[in-house]
């Protein structure tokens, strides 16, 4: 990319599974956590209720933007030529019942315990935003997650280590929850907090290379 600067990538997430999947993916995000209230948004249709709750989260940095980036680190952005906000949200969808993280570890032990065996589908909603073209993207990744049929003792010993009081559906695919997981089918990295290949392509819709972001 001769003659450019490399574009800004904003992150509207505290996640740091979010923020390390794409360091892993060569792109150091500017993270700005949104302080938007998930409450507000009350939908049944698991893939409608994280596209609206992602897009909640970037609307509420772009309320006022130059104060969320001075507020990172960043004082000078009138260079930002290039910018792109990616707000994200997951929740799991199965038996009929649709879960984000666990308020306590007596409800991450009943969640566990109905969905042992069972076939779950993880959502993340993605909502990209490029401020120069005033694009919006906002698109769903869905998951197939196979759970291993684990016991009683099991799941109160992997509550017990406070991994999964942290994570929509009560399990971290990257940690120690990866050993009750029997198979995933879709995006691998949906799971963990986004979806890297789907990121590639809305990126490539308002005109940037993920490869953009490899540049000094």
């Amino acid at each position: 990319m001769t003659g450019k600067t490399a574009p800004k990538f904003v992150l509207a997430s505290a996640s740091p599974a979010r923020r390390r999947l794409l360091i892993g993916a060569g792109i150091d995000p500017i993270v700005c956590p949104s302080q938007f209230d998930e409450s507000t948004i009350q939908l049944n249709d698991p893939v409608e209720l994280v596209q609206q709750l992602a897009l909640g989260k970037v609307n509420a940095i772009l309320e006022d933007l130059p104060r969320h980036l001075l507020k990172a680190g960043h004082h000078d952005v009138s260079r930002f030529d290039r910018m792109v906000i990616l707000g994200c949200d997951s929740v799991l969808a199965i038996g009929g019942d649709i879960h984000g993280k666990p308020a306590n570890a007596a409800e991450a032990i009943a969640r566990w315990r109905q969905m042992r065996g069972q076939v779950g589908h993880l959502c993340t909603g993605h909502v990209l935003v490029a401020p120069q073209s005033q694009q919006t993207l906002i698109r769903c990744q869905v998951t197939e997650v196979y759970f291993a049929a684990v016991s009683d003792r099991q799941i109160e010993a992997y509550v017990a280590t406070g991994e999964p009081l942290n994570c929509a559906g009560c399990f971290a695919l990257e940690g120690r929850g990866s050993v009750f997981i029997e198979k995933i089918v879709g995006c691998h990295s949906n799971v963990i907090g986004l979806s890297l290949p789907l990121l590639r392509q809305m990126l490539a819709e308002v005109g940037v290379a993920i490869v953009d972001f490899w540049s000094p």
